[in-house]
């Protein structure tokens, strides 16, 4: 059975549902259709469940993209106090953490319950647990086809995300569609994921489990001054988390422990005034415990700071405000936050999403090669890339 809409976008996460309120509110006929029986599965597991829904400093210089301008027509569309307001709108009460994040009080359902509730009052119709077998594009239409039944419009809106947290429901399939309609697909990788490192940090890393640090970690240029954690499987934290966005096979990186102080000048000053101080005692005073006996320990370093050389000071120093690590990879896709890469934007039009070669064809979300930096621009992508193409579906 043929069933004719306006719209039918594929995909009822973030990006998805913001699309078809916005298709709906014009009066447009929109059918929203997710494979999975749960939609907005990862708005609901975001930030421990209180859903990270967008920053108050969202700006174009906190994504990456191969066309870094590409942002800003959507960004200046619909910006973070449109989403505000919206949240506003429905009385969901929310806090700001630092940097800017927004995230609900209560529960990240509130932010599915509301977008649920849009798409209600703008009568798109939804269909979940319903797999898209086959797309299909003749005299301007759209085909698509689940097992059941056979879908006609005359926009298309793929909002199907990444790669990332397959345990959910992640897939290729927004890929596969672009490459059917012949659309350049920058090389996807996992991002916003803890690195994986050799066997001797490793070791280092579980002696030191559960032990932070608000290091600045830095790549080239890069850098992110934020939490970072030691666990069993290696480094982790947002600030690691940033920077693996950053990072590729074979880059070394560049962690200081301990960034307001300069270490070396520091222990130079503690050994004229306090040289019966023992080492581990001084070290202690600006790192957790066992971080600073572990590294006094790897450096072979003990006794009284006036008895140590100005090499060994410099050796104990550059551990801790210049620890260079060799990442060996990263944790995948299971444990990645966000898929970097996707839909290459030069394809699409910035100011609609639709695609250049067809008309009627739009990629938004993280399907597309826009990564956000931790702390809810991902989400906020999703927001103003959704409601841009909507208004044009």
């Amino acid at each position: 059975m043929n069933e004719k809409y306006d719209v039918v976008v594929i995909g009822a996460g973030a990006a998805g549902m913001m699309s078809a309120i916005e298709a709906g509110k014009r009066g447009r006929k929109t059918l929203l259709i997710d494979h999975s029986k749960k939609i907005g599965e990862k708005i609901r597991i975001s930030g421990g469940g209180r859903c990270n829904f967008t920053n108050i400093n969202t700006s174009p210089s906190k994504y990456i993209s191969n066309n870094p301008s590409f942002i800003i027509s959507a960004l200046s569309q619909y910006n973070q106090e449109n989403f505000i307001d919206l949240v506003k709108k429905y009385k969901i009460k929310f806090h700001e953490k630092k940097l800017g994040q927004l995230f609900c009080d209560s529960s990240a359902q509130e932010i599915i319950d509301m977008l649920l509730n849009e798409c209600q009052l703008a009568n798109v119709i939804l269909k979940v647990d319903t797999k898209v077998l086959k797309i299909n594009y003749k005299d301007k239409i759209f085909i698509i086809r689940d097992n059941l039944n056979t879908y006609l419009s005359s926009s298309l809106i793929i909002a199907t995300g990444g790669l990332s947290v397959p345990k959910i429901g992640a897939s290729k399939f927004g890929y596969d569609v672009a490459k059917q309609f012949n659309i350049n697909v920058i090389d996807t990788v996992p991002a916003l994921v803890p690195l994986t490192f050799n066997e001797k940090i490793l070791n280092k890393c579980k002696l030191l489990a559960g032990v932070s640090a608000n290091a600045v970690i830095s790549l080239k240029k890069t850098f992110f001054e934020e939490g970072m954690l030691f666990t069993h499987r290696g480094l982790s934290g947002p600030s690691i988390l940033q920077i693996s966005s950053y990072w590729k096979e074979g880059d070394s990186i560049n962690i200081d422990l301990c960034p307001e102080k300069n270490i070396f000048n520091l222990l130079l000053e503690k050994r004229n005034i306090f040289p019966k101080q023992n080492i581990n005692t001084i070290i202690n005073y600006f790192l957790a415990k066992r971080l600073a006996t572990l590294i006094c320990e790897e450096n072979q370093i003990t006794g009284n700071i006036g008895e140590l050389s100005n090499k060994n000071i410099k050796k104990l120093a550059d551990s801790i405000n210049n620890w260079i690590v060799h990442p060996t990879g990263t944790e995948g896709y299971r444990t990645a936050e966000v898929t970097l890469g996707g839909v290459d934007t030069n394809e699409l039009s910035s100011k609609t999403m639709m695609s250049k070669k067809y008309p009627g064809l739009f990629f938004i979300g993280e399907v597309v090669d826009v990564t956000g930096h931790l702390g809810g621009y991902n989400f906020q992508w999703a927001w103003s890339s959704g409601y841009i193409a909507g208004q044009y579906a």
